[in-house]
């Protein structure tokens, strides 16, 4: 009998586990951290949601522990690597909330535009306003989604359906799959210039961070209303309040916030603000769906064998995964590089295993190298198990080849990502069977150490454009660990690389690329 660990209270759901004869569920609702290390002691299958925090301490000392399941989608409170490193499967229900939050953001639209939530403040203090409350029809309107994920689709399906013609920017989505949709992809600054409604559903990153601030408010039609169920970070609170007091917004919906419970109340004071506690995922039928999920997969994971929605291992038997793990890093490492370097609509991908690697089963290897791809892109958990179904929803083909043979290495993959405005080709290999190295990029041979801070320049191959470029750092107090040149001939274009010991700001790399003989910068995180 397999005895697992639940530290929250709710079963909801949970049916199928519970009735399971080989498994005995006992629980222990938010243990402390000392008595966490103590209770886990004897258990295989450990039970949690976002309160509590599986440190390296509690699965240090956890002597039997192989399963830890998240019951919902973020795993930041476990820290995965160090399960890793004990074997310990981590799984997680991605796109458990996918219709709460859907149906959430319609919620909040249709508030604004009906003022719902104001007459109803109004009514239950015993005043009767109906000149003051009235509203306008979603039909006919524009609505403008920022990101294209499984949530802005379900928004786009539901809006259409109310008469609303959808457009949207995603900088990773093609035009065919938008289209399937009945959507149309537009430049950021069209959609600004054309929405009467603006929903967000992107992730939140260094892109994303503040991207609607004062001078994006000012880009917009008069009068549109925005509306976020994404993350709090993405929109500059205190810009937005002010749009809506000089009246260029009409409104806004806001359900998350940049810092949760929130220390600045400015917009959610605002009088022209409709307010949620993050709300958009809390649905009782969006909780049976994560706890029915996680069932499935404690089950499938303890008597079948069968590994679904890993974060952290792909579904290979454990010893041929400990054989393949520096390839699958080195798979993830080339996939997120290209994922923070590409530009345009992906449409293609395709992955070349050469040399040793290639007798193995090296789907595993695709599947991470797909999930570091799409990771740095999309606005949900990427993980090794919904990675493939991702990139097919968003109509991205991938193929998969072996070659026996390679020059110069023991072992090569070879990825090349075809988007609608070029191709990126980058090649890896490891070094003494351990050393992760990216050798060739677009063509050109390199030696890049994919980890850390990284600056990529498309530069003019002459003299003194490096030599500026590590003065400037130098002044700024970025130290340069190390430094790569590729060029195909002298005096003609060159990629730069340069490990860096900290981030550089936007603000600098804004004025990098305005160095003379730089033409494109871009700052990669691995």
């Amino acid at each position: 009998m397999y005895k697992i660990l639940m530290t929250y209270n709710n079963t909801e759901g949970l049916d199928k586990l519970l009735e399971n004869p080989e498994f005995k569920i006992e629980i222990h609702p938010k243990p402390a951290p000392e008595d966490f290390k103590h209770l886990i002691k004897d258990y295989d299958g450990l039970l949690i949601r976002s309160e509590v925090k599986v440190t390296a301490d509690v699965i240090d000392a956890a002597a039997k522990l192989k399963f830890i399941g998240r019951a919902g989608t973020g795993v930041d409170n476990v820290d995965t690597a160090r399960a890793t490193q004990k074997g310990i499967v981590v799984a997680n229900v991605p796109g458990g909330n996918t219709i709460s939050a859907a149906e959430h953001t319609v919620g909040l639209m249709l508030s604004l535009a009906r003022n719902i939530p104001q007459a109803c403040s109004s009514l239950k203090t015993k005043e009767w306003k109906r000149d003051k409350f009235g509203g306008t029809e979603l039909q006919g309107k524009t609505l403008g989604l920022i990101g294209l994920g499984r949530i802005g689709r379900e928004v786009a399906h539901r809006m259409i359906s109310f008469g609303m013609k959808v457009v949207a920017f995603d900088p990773f989505a093609s035009k065919e799959f938008a289209h399937s949709s009945g959507i149309e992809l537009k430049t950021l600054d069209e959609l600004y210039a054309e929405s009467d409604y603006i929903s967000i559903h992107s992730p939140l990153n260094d892109t994303t961070r503040n991207m609607i601030d004062a001078n994006a408010l000012k880009k917009m039609k008069k009068g549109v209303r925005i509306v976020n169920c994404a993350r709090g970070g993405i929109i500059d609170e205190k810009a937005l309040s002010e749009a809506i007091k000089d009246g260029h917004v009409k409104g806004a919906a806001i359900d998350v916030f940049a810092k949760e419970p929130p220390t600045d109340w400015t917009i959610i004071e605002n009088g022209g603000t409709v307010v949620t506690p993050h709300l958009a995922a809390s649905t009782e039928e969006a909780q049976v769906k994560i706890a029915q999920e996680i069932s499935e997969v404690v089950i499938d994971y303890f008597t079948k064998g069968l590994i679904r929605n890993a974060v952290n291992v792909p579904t290979v038997e454990w010893e041929t995964y400990k054989q393949l793990e520096p390839y699958i890093s080195l798979s993830e490492k080339i996939g997120s590089f290209q994922g923070q370097i590409l530009e345009g609509g992906i449409k293609e991908i395709e992955f070349q295993c050469m040399g040793e690697i290639a007798a193995f089963n090296t789907n595993p290897l695709l599947v991470a190298y797909i999930k570091g791809l799409l990771s740095p892109i999309l606005d949900i958990k990427v993980n090794f198990v919904n990675a493939p179904l991702l990139a097919k929803e968003r109509g991205i083909k991938f193929k998969e080849s072996k070659v026996q043979q390679v020059v110069d290495y023991t072992s090569l993959l070879t990825a090349k990502v075809v988007t609608d405005k070029g191709d990126i080709v980058v090649s890896g290999t490891l070094f003494a069977q351990k050393h992760p190295r990216i050798v060739s990029l677009d063509g050109l041979v390199v030696d890049i150490v994919p980890s850390g801070n990284m600056l990529l320049l498309s530069n003019i191959d002459r003299p003194g454009v490096v030599g500026q470029l590590g003065v400037f750092l130098g002044k700024n107090n970025i130290n340069i660990a190390n430094m790569q040149v590729g060029r195909k001939e002298v005096g003609g274009e060159a990629v730069t690389v340069i490990n860096v010991d900290s981030e550089v700001s936007q603000e600098l790399l804004k004025q990098i690329s305005n160095f003379s003989g730089i033409n494109k910068v871009r700052q990669v995180a691995l």
